[in-house]
């Protein structure tokens, strides 16, 4: 009976361990990748919250729980929309609304509204949109400080009915040749306040039952 070649057993032993540790390697640094681009969402995350949040609560230890809310009139988006809400101790200390303005001049605006317990804007920002350059895209705030406007806003300051750019006889300032893009801006703000007042209690009590399951499910 022959007997295997050595070397030829050799080989086929060196293969397979070749084989092995590439596979580990590529599942290594898949799981590696994997984590930093996790890593590098939530880093991306925190830092446009942060950037709607009052100054005061930007280095605090806050607990952020997400939910999702439907209402396609106040929000603009049919869809669910993500609201985070921001606790300290079970305390809450801010809301951050994903909210939509519909009606940009090219496209639908994506905003983050913050909103302090008591209702004032604490910080708006847009994170995506299509307005055209040199004019609707100074609603960025790395472009003009626009929409810096907002901050310490509420629906008791202006009243409601002076929520609307000076064109439409409000109290906010247009961005020359953008009234448009303004406009939409301004009625989304208004818009998410409005709902925030109608369901601040449900939407404390919807992340607080959240961050509740979470919790259980963590112990588990």
């Amino acid at each position: 009976m022959a007997r295997p070649d050595g070397n030829a057993v050799l080989t086929g032993v060196a293969i397979a361990v070749i084989v092995a540790a590439a596979a580990y390697a590529v599942n290594a640094a898949y799981e590696w990748s994997h984590e930093r681009i996790e890593a590098n969402e939530r880093a991306r995350v925190v830092a446009r919250l942060n950037s709607v949040l009052e100054p005061a609560l930007r280095n605090r230890d806050l607990t952020t729980t997400r939910i999702a809310v439907t209402d396609a009139e106040q929000l603009g988006n049919a869809e669910p929309t993500d609201v985070f809400v921001l606790t300290e101790n079970g305390t809450p200390m801010a809301a951050v609304f994903a909210t939509v303005a519909p009606h940009g001049y090219n496209a639908a605006i994506d905003l983050l509204v913050g909103v302090s317990p008591a209702g004032v804007v604490t910080g708006v920002r847009a994170v995506s949109h299509r307005e055209t350059t040199g004019l609707g895209d100074a609603i960025d705030a790395t472009k003009t400080d626009w929409i810096l406007q907002f901050d310490g806003k509420s629906m008791a300051a202006p009243a409601p009915a002076l929520w609307a750019v000076e064109h439409d006889e409000g109290e906010f300032d247009s961005i020359t040749g953008a009234t448009v893009t303004s406009r939409t801006v301004v009625g989304a703000v208004k818009n998410t306040l409005l709902y925030f007042e109608r369901h601040r209690n449900e939407l404390y009590a919807s992340a607080a039952a959240a961050a509740a399951a979470e919790s259980d499910a963590d112990e588990r």
